[in-house]
């Protein structure tokens, strides 16, 4: 997918804030429309894939001066820093390297081969071509240049393969009500098979 100026100035703003934190930026992503937007900032702590809910509370912090004396968006937004979930979404040449053998859904643009989406595990990746096996036993190769959109499907294998979640502090959030909703499911990349 191509980067628009907007992606690439997000991207200078944030990416170094969360490396310096010794975080990995997984994926930023703007949606919504003007005065009800959301910038969503997703990493991973590298030694657990996963963000504990102090270190998303650190990272806002820490993102939130470059941001506003940046002021890339025009108009208002609201920040939202989030860890990928078991169900995580495939953004990086990494990702697809780790996830081998599990099971994925895609949304390909342009299309490959006549295909708007793909759906199958994970064979390898090939250089910059994802290598998927069908529910038919058909490998295909996707660029991934292609990919518009990726994310690992919920299945025992992948919840026997993931580690468990911190859960410090979920007690005060529950308590608390105040917690958010993080299905990794944008209402713009909705991945169910055609």
């Amino acid at each position: 997918m191509t980067q628009t100026d907007l992606d690439a100035r997000l991207d200078d703003i944030i990416a170094p804030v969360v490396a310096a934190m010794g975080l990995a930026l997984v994926r930023i992503q703007l949606s919504g429309q003007n005065g009800a937007m959301t910038l969503q900032v997703m990493a991973e702590d590298p030694a657990t894939g996963q963000l504990t809910l102090d270190q998303c509370a650190a990272l806002s912090r820490a993102l939130d001066l470059p941001l506003e004396e940046a002021d890339p968006i025009a108009s208002e937004y609201a920040l939202e820093v989030s860890s990928p979930g078991i169900d995580r979404p495939l953004t990086r040449a990494i990702d697809w390297q780790n996830w081998v053998g599990h099971e994925a859904r895609m949304k390909l643009e342009p299309m490959v081969d006549g295909r708007a989406r793909a759906h199958g595990d994970i064979t390898a990746l090939d250089g910059d071509d994802v290598l998927l096996t069908g529910k038919s036993g058909q490998v295909l190769r996707l660029p991934m240049a292609n990919i518009r959109a990726a994310k690992l499907v919920l299945t025992e294998r992948l919840i026997a393969a993931t580690r468990p979640l911190d859960t410090t502090g979920a007690d005060e959030i529950i308590e608390s009500g105040a917690a958010a909703d993080n299905d990794n499911e944008t209402p713009d990349h909705d991945l169910s098979e055609d």
